[in-house]
Formats: structure tokens, sequence, C-alpha cells
């Protein structure tokens, strides 16, 4: 690497800590484990290690969505159950020469979408609502968004429902597992960013837009001190732009600070630990989740406002 592109990267090192408790030793059925970031043209992971406690026999697989999937089948039982993820990676500044020649061009794309013949079939999966019962009550509010706030392109409506949500729904975190409903979380008008993010890809999908779920990481000031947890937003799919990240929780486009650990049509697709236990001798006493980002090299070079982060 030349002094020039060495000058151009900064990395990171994160460290993911997700530990549950029991009231007596348990044994463990198999977890899936969706915690090895995804790579893309800016980003580089230079290392990855999984540390499980009890120990476990790992295997890995590719999903249908590209994702890096971890099997873990424990050997012994515990009161206890760690998972420790540790990634090292590079991130290459986009205001480069060789950063800027990835980004995407401006999207002119208009609604209604036309997709390309050969991505048709699998666009449209995509586009499939998680929801089909609340599809017109969806529908309607995103209508409604739109309508007070004209926009030109499919970009500037997909950023528009964006702004919406984070500026009409009230955050909300919540420990108890799954995803609110559009519906449950318009009632609300609160939810967590599981909860924002999955209306959001409703919303998208009701203006005939494919449209996915991602859960990740994002490097803040929270997880710089050790705070952070995991995170959750969409990405919507345009011909002239590829998959283009949006993060509801904040209302803006995402950027290199957020880093994808998995992609998926539906919300319960890449929860970041998942699996059973036998509660035969012992009940769950809680779950604890620590996340530490820390990065070296040119700091302060990423915007929030780049598109397309992967």
């Amino acid at each position: 690497m030349n002094r020039e592109m060495s000058e151009a990267v900064s990395r990171l090192k994160i460290e993911h800590i997700t530990r549950y408790r029991y009231t007596a030793p348990v044994s463990f059925g198999l977890h899936r484990l969706v915690l090895r970031p995804r790579e893309g043209h800016r980003t580089t992971v230079v290392s990855h290690k999984l540390r499980l406690w009890p120990q476990a026999s790992l295997t890995w697989m590719t999903d249908v969505f590209g994702n890096h999937i971890a099997f873990a089948e424990f050997l012994e039982h515990s009161d206890e159950m760690t998972v420790i993820n540790e990634v090292i990676m590079d991130l290459l500044d986009p205001e480069t020469d060789e950063g800027a020649a990835s980004m995407p061009r401006p999207s002119t794309v208009t609604l209604p979408v036309s997709y390309l013949q050969s991505e048709k079939a699998v666009v449209e999966a995509y586009a499939v609502p998680v929801y089909p019962d609340e599809l017109e009550q969806v529908r309607q509010w995103t209508e409604q968004v739109l309508s007070t706030h004209p926009t030109s392109t499919a970009m500037e409506a997909v950023q528009t429902i964006n702004t919406a949500i984070h500026r009409l729904i009230t955050y909300r975190r919540r420990e108890e597992p799954g995803v609110q409903s559009p519906g449950a979380t318009l009632a609300l008008s609160s939810g967590s960013c599981r909860d924002m993010a999955t209306l959001g890809m409703e919303a998208v999908r009701s203006l005939g837009l494919a449209a996915r779920f991602v859960s990740g990481y994002v490097e803040s000031t929270a997880s710089a001190a050790g705070r952070g947890s995991t995170h959750a937003w969409l990405e919507a799919y345009l011909p002239d732009s590829g998959w283009c990240g949006f993060d509801p929780t904040s209302g803006r486009a995402t950027g290199l600070r957020h880093i994808p650990l998995g992609v998926s049509s539906h919300p319960r697709g890449v929860m970041p630990v998942s699996g059973t236990y036998d509660g035969s001798n012992g009940r769950s006493t809680g779950l604890s989740v620590s996340l530490t980002i820390s990065r070296s090299g040119p700091g302060g070079v990423f915007s929030a406002d780049n598109l397309c982060p992967a």
C-alpha cells in the first residue's frame, strides 16, 4: 500500500460481547450467529474472531442474501453463554480519487420505478410486504407523507419517508425480542430502531420499490465509550444507484459509520444471535450487551451523508 493510500484508510477495531445468564446450568441447542461484517468496495474485513463460552463447534455458510452465517453447537452445559465478536476493518476514505470513483451517480429514477428485466425476479421478492394485512394502512400513511412533501425522484421519496419516521416516531429502546408491526408503530408513535426500520422498509415497498432490512453496528460516541449496541436500518434498491441505506432512527442516509452484519427481506432473518436452550433446569435471568468501536488513522473524515455504505 503506497503512502497516499495508507493515509486514506482508517482502521476500526470492534468488540461486541453478548452474555446470557441462567439460574442453573442449561443445555444449548443450535445457535445461529450473524456477526461477520459484510464487505464492500470501500470496506474490508482484515480479521474476524468469534469466541464462545461454553465451548462450541463452529461451522460456516453463506445464505441466499450473501450473509456469512456461523452455526454454533455447544459442547457443555452452563449457567452462562457468552459470545465475543472481535473484528478489525479497514475503511477507505471516499474523498480520495479511488473512493470518489466508487461513489454512485446521483439517482434520477422517478416513480413508479421500472427495473431491468434481468433483475425483476429478484427485486420483486424484496417488494413483497412482511405484513400484508397492514399494506393498505402503510400505503395510506406513505401517500400522506409524500403529498405534503412533493418529490421529483424515487431517491427523494425514500429519504422523505426516512425523515418522516424520524420526525413522527419517538425512539424507544425495547428489550422484547422481535419487531412491532408497522401498524403498531404508527399507532404508538414510538418504537425501537428495529421497529422504525421495519416501518420504513414496508413504506418503501408500498411504492413498488425493492427494500431490505439491515442489522449491524454504528460507530458513535456511545460505541467509542463501550456503551454501543446493535442497530437496524433499511436499504432501498434503485436501478441506477444499487442498494442505498437509510436510517430512520437518525433520519439520514447511511454512511461508512454504519457497518452492516446482515441483510434480509425479513427482519427475523438477521438477528445477530438466535437459538434455543433447554430450560427444564434453569431459566433466563437476563441478557447484557456491550459494543466498543475504536478508530485509528485519519479521524472525522467520513460523513453520515454518504449514500451507499457497501
